[in-house]
């Protein structure tokens, strides 16, 4: 099998879709202004320094969504997408994803965004198997603010690929492995595929990238 795993924000998509969620929550007046912006500045900081609380993070990122019920939050995102994501959506990146699945590669987004937010956006770019920061639900069937299982981050992308592989009866050495990301925090899943690729990269990663000789691509270098 040819496998094709895609990180999403600055990777396939130019901008932070968990970030930019928080900045379309404070446009449509679900959070304060000055208070959200603060706090979500500080947890993309920690998130770049490869310093970020995870569970910290959904909490702070999904209390608007919670509050508002999930008729609502359907609704926002759907603005969202129109309006952020949407237009965000480079041809350069459409068409990398089409040419692996038109060569019969499985194509996996793997992102430590939470899959409400990243759910429709991995549609939107044609991907079916989406591996995301999952959100526990309540009695009431919606989310609570805390993380099931384990979160797709760091090493938990590497966990969770290999979870995905053991449920198929795969493992590493079954498959050709290809991975895009731009971030150094994902240095643990890139050491562990066939093919990493180091796709509009921090300094950090194209740095390793250029040591190593690694695949450096600039999807975003027009933007």
């Amino acid at each position: 099998m040819n496998l094709t795993l895609f990180d999403l924000d600055h990777t396939l998509l130019p901008i932070d879709s968990d970030y930019s969620w928080g900045v379309f929550t404070t446009q449509i007046g679900w959070t304060d202004p000055v208070l959200f912006a603060q706090r979500n500045d500080e947890f993309f900081a920690h998130y770049k320094a490869g310093t970020l609380d995870i569970h910290d993070y959904v909490r702070f990122a999904t209390d608007a969504v919670r509050r508002r019920g999930p008729e609502a939050a359907a609704k926002a995102h759907a603005e969202f997408m129109r309006t952020m994501v949407q237009p965000s959506m480079v041809e350069e990146a459409v068409s990398l994803v089409r040419r692996h699945q038109d060569a019969g590669d499985e194509v996996l987004i793997v992102t430590a965004t939470n899959e409400f937010v990243t759910r429709p956006i991995a549609e939107a770019f044609g991907v079916r198997e989406l591996l995301a920061v999952e959100l526990e639900r309540g009695a009431d069937g919606w989310i609570t603010g805390e993380i099931r299982g384990i979160p797709s981050a760091r090493e938990g992308k590497v966990a969770r690929m290999e979870q995905w592989l053991s449920a198929r009866g795969l493992g590493w050495g079954d498959v050709n492995s290809t991975f895009y990301t731009d971030s150094i925090n994902d240095l643990m899943l890139l050491e562990r595929v066939n093919h990493p690729v180091a796709t509009n990269p921090d300094d950090r990663l194209r740095s390793l990238a250029r040591e190593r000789g690694w695949r450096i691509l600039d999807l975003f270098a027009k933007q």
